[in-house]
């Protein structure tokens, strides 16, 4: 019997190639029509998904009762490069309509067996805590059994990518002996979800639960296994394209840099740029390298600052281009038959606004199909 699901904010669907085959989508929705597109060239035509504005769906539309409701809803106010307006935000604020069918099909009586949504870990910070706090009492209100992990793609992917997930399991359920633990975890449960946790009302922390995670085995892949030889979408910087790079690099970068020749071998790197305040307190922009063989997160293209660059050096050779379209869905794990949209920043979007394959995967392995298995024993019990 599958298991089924909703995705809010579905963008190109990668959250169902997490959950795998034994997995249906109900209902899908998002409000961009370029990644509806990608969405359904990658999911048999996707006529599950409604290409409309969450905060204008309603639960009418909403087929059947899920076993599962996945929503990445937008970060942008809850992140770093936001400008801190939190749940209050124009675009992280669409949680709240979310929120609001999620409660008309409790209303129903179609109440999901779990919910789980993924942001960024600035989630547990923003506004002091109080959207973390404003997260928990809607799973809590609802009677949901909550707790939240942060899982970094890097477990999995060679892509630095810590992201917050917060999961709910409806309070008439019971949950799987394993599935929680009595406290924190070092890997799953950072100081600031900790402290976060402490500060819930009372009423949120009798529902708060623990998720216990198992720790994955070693990654085996890094970046340099997914970086093509012939890269489509892209081209490699001219020589001055290349130079210009390297002369916004602090000393530090730039000894980086010195460092991966002096090896002799080939060597790859990711660039980012960013702004930031010199020695004077001018504020300039700055190319930062790392050599880690692990990329940085994957951003949504905003400029050319958001896009990441492949510095690749070999010898005294460097040589350097933007993040291909399909190195970028590759770092979120997802297969190489998936089927890219024509334009270079469609793709990096895509790519950028999704969620790590292998991450959802993990969870549904821990929790979601576990839980579900501990019930339907128990209904047949």
């Amino acid at each position: 019997m599958p298991h089924t699901y909703y995705d809010f904010f579905a963008g190109g669907g990668m959250a169902g190639f997490g959950l795998g085959p034994d997995w249906t989508c109900l209902f899908a929705n998002d409000i961009d029509p370029k990644k509806a597109v990608s969405y359904r060239a990658n999911h048999h035509g996707g006529t599950e998904l409604l290409l409309k504005d969450v905060a204008q769906v309603t639960a009418d539309e909403v087929p059947g009762t899920a076993d599962l409701v996945w929503a990445s809803f937008p970060c942008q106010d809850l992140s770093l490069a936001g400008k801190g307006a939190g749940l209050a935000g124009k675009r992280s604020g669409m949680f709240r309509p979310f929120w609001q069918l999620v409660r008309d099909l409790n209303a129903q009586g179609r109440g999901p067996k779990m919910v789980a949504v993924e942001n960024v870990s600035g989630a547990i910070t923003s506004n002091g805590g109080r959207d973390f706090a404003t997260l928990a009492a809607a799973f809590s209100g609802l009677g949901y059994r909550f707790g939240a992990v942060v899982v970094d793609a890097v477990h999995f992917l060679p892509q630095s990518r810590p992201r917050f997930f917060i999961i709910g399991v409806r309070g008439d359920l019971r949950l799987p002996d394993g599935c929680t633990q009595d406290a924190p975890s070092a890997v799953w449960h950072p100081p600031a979800l900790i402290e976060g946790q402490a500060l819930l009302s009372p009423s949120a922390r009798a529902r708060w639960v623990w998720w216990n995670l198992p720790v994955p085995a070693s990654r085996t892949s890094a970046l340099s296994d997914l970086i093509e030889d012939q890269p489509q979408g892209v081209v490699w910087h001219t020589a001055a394209e290349t130079s210009y790079l390297l002369s916004l690099m602090s000393d530090l970068n730039r000894s980086k840099v010195e460092a991966a020749q002096q090896l002799g071998s080939r060597k790859i790197g990711t660039i980012y740029r960013r702004t930031r305040t010199d020695a004077a307190g001018l504020k300039r922009q700055r190319a930062e390298v790392r050599f880690d063989d692990i990329a940085g997160c994957l951003r949504t293209p905003s400029g050319g600052s958001s896009r990441q660059t492949i510095m690749l050096v070999e010898g005294q050779s460097v040589r350097s281009r933007l993040l291909s379209p399909r190195e970028a869905v590759s770092l979120m794990g997802l297969p190489d038959t998936f089927i890219l949209p024509d334009r270079y920043n469609d793709a990096y979007k895509l790519a950028g606004d999704g969620v790590a394959v292998p991450v959802v995967r993990h969870l549904a392995t821990a929790i979601f199909e576990p839980v579900l298995r501990r019930n339907r024993l128990a209904l047949v019990a």
